[in-house]
């Protein structure tokens, strides 16, 4: 095998229409653009979401509300699912890096821990936001809370 008989897997590519080439072709004549009509002809182009004259979809839909581009979004993990990363991998204190290694958060995630289930471990935790149920809780285990 050299650079001048180098071929492309069997199957790995499909065959071009090859349109306008004559009626022996099967695409010839109207090249598979059907019979006059503005997408017949060469130029053509339509206006994004443009549905033949009907309502387009984004403007039967309503709209209405308010987004607010300042929000800050926290992903929510609550002390029952702590108390399990803690007894599988045996820590001490969970920080947002142990979060991220086990899957529990990404690494631009904002964390706040949330108070379903219990903590039966004192360990210390370390998140950027607490609720109150579950400083109360992680408090009441022997353990420390730690706001980053």
């Amino acid at each position: 095998m050299n650079l001048s008989n180098l071929q492309h897997a069997a199957g790995s590519r499909k065959q071009r229409k090859r349109v306008g080439r004559g009626e022996g072709s099967g695409h010839g004549g109207t090249s598979t653009r059907g019979h006059k009509g503005a997408k017949s002809r060469s130029g053509y182009k339509s206006k994004i979401g443009f549905e033949g004259g009907q309502q387009p979809l984004q403007r039967r839909v309503p709209k209405f509300g308010f987004t607010n581009p300042n929000r800050v979004e926290y992903k929510g993990i609550n002390l029952d699912t702590l108390q399990e990363l803690i007894e599988r991998k045996s820590l001490k204190s969970v920080k947002l890096q142990d979060l991220m290694d086990n899957g529990l958060a990404g690494k631009r995630d904002l964390i706040k821990v949330l108070g379903r289930g219990e903590l039966t471990s004192g360990v210390s935790i370390e998140a950027h936001k607490f609720s109150a149920s579950a400083r109360v809780a992680i408090e009441a285990a022997g353990g420390q809370v730690a706001e980053v």
